[in-house]
């Protein structure tokens, strides 16, 4: 057994949580950012403009979304480059046999070629043929195998999650929020869990609501310790920087969460804002205002689809109020009244 998790170490095969669930998960998101997400955006920018270039450009990044997660979790992993370049097929053999569930499929599978991979790699005198092959072979059979299956898991638990929220708006529009936005703040990748879910729909617009929450609920709430520059870097970044706080004082965590778990009705209920896009932006929140871009995205499918027949001043309203006004204004309330029993004191949200 010592000589085994000896080999393990020296081939850098570290079988942790932290590598799997949060290293991995993130890279994923990030792949997904650089492939389907932009690609969406470029796409949906020549539509508009008129500009087919910017359309087949959009097409192109769209089309290698499995590659793209699957070398980003090869790079989180510290693959060697035979072994990064082979997930290459990994991501694309994993991605189009999973699916709708195609994200989920490409993140077990790709970490489970990479890690066997870098297992053989510079292990015999003729590496540039074996990693590769070892690689590459052992992807595509366990996306033969078991990509169906997880993709369909995957597809059908995000359809349940949407049909439930069709179901009960209210109920399911205060949770899907609540952990979405849970989710964005805490160290894991709540992009990358909205695509695994294909989560999109009513239930993607509660959980851009969360997200909003978080992200925009702390940059208001710590302007006073942090100014403009924790404002932007919270409000357009990530609400993640404000962990190490939470973790020394679980208490400043209640105002985002509470702005969410009433943000999330209001946009199921009283504005029914959808995610018609595409559904890695549902985790987004307001980072680079990736998930009022994806909303606005979604409006113009529909659009195009006949389904809708134009963008209405309450569609504005309700994306403007549900992304940054309410979590905002709700935040500092809930805030303030935190700071006035003393759950919140000086320097707590201050930024290190």
């Amino acid at each position: 057994m010592a000589d085994v998790l000896a080999y393990l170490h020296k081939k850098d095969v570290e079988i942790t949580a932290h590598r799997y669930a949060i290293d991995a998960l993130s890279a994923m998101a990030q792949g997904l950012f650089a492939s389907l997400l932009i690609g969406t955006i470029i796409s949906t920018l020549g539509t508009s403009l008129h500009i087919d270039f910017l359309v087949q450009a959009g097409d192109f990044a769209k089309s290698v979304a499995g590659p793209a997660m699957a070398v980003s979790i090869g790079y989180a992993l510290h693959a060697p480059q035979l072994v990064l370049f082979s997930l290459i097929a990994v991501g694309s053999a994993a991605n189009t046999l999973g699916g709708a569930g195609g994200p989920l499929s490409v993140y077990f599978i790709a970490i489970a070629a990479c890690e066997i991979g870098k297992l053989v790699s510079k292990e015999t005198k003729v590496d540039i043929i074996v990693t590769p092959a070892v690689t590459i072979l052992t992807g595509c059979l366990l996306s033969v195998l078991f990509a169906p299956a997880i993709g369909k898991a995957a597809s059908s638990l995000g359809a349940l999650i949407m049909w439930a929220t069709e179901l009960q708006p209210f109920l399911m529009g205060m949770l899907v929020s609540v952990l979405v936005g849970i989710a964005l703040t805490l160290p894991i990748s709540s992009a990358a869990i909205c695509a695994a879910l294909s989560l999109t729909g009513l239930a993607g617009g509660a959980a851009v609501a969360g997200c909003c929450a978080q992200m925009v609920g702390f940059a208001v709430m710590s302007f006073k310790e942090n100014g403009i520059g924790g404002l932007v870097s919270q409000g357009l970044g990530t609400s993640m920087l404000q962990m190490s706080n939470i973790l020394k004082n679980p208490k400043i965590w209640l105002p985002p969460i509470l702005a969410s778990a009433i943000t999330g009705p209001v946009a199921t209920m009283v504005f029914k804002m959808q995610m018609n896009g595409p559904a890695v932006a549902s985790g987004m929140g307001t980072c680079g205002l990736v998930g009022q871009i994806g909303v606005y995205t979604g409006w113009m499918n529909e659009i195009q689809e006949g389904v809708r027949s134009s963008i209405g001043a309450a569609d504005w309203a309700g994306l403007v109020l549900i992304c940054f006004v309410l979590p905002a204004v709700l935040s500092y309330i809930f805030c303030e009244i935190e700071r006035k029993i003393g759950w919140i004191k000086e320097d707590d949200l201050k930024l290190q």
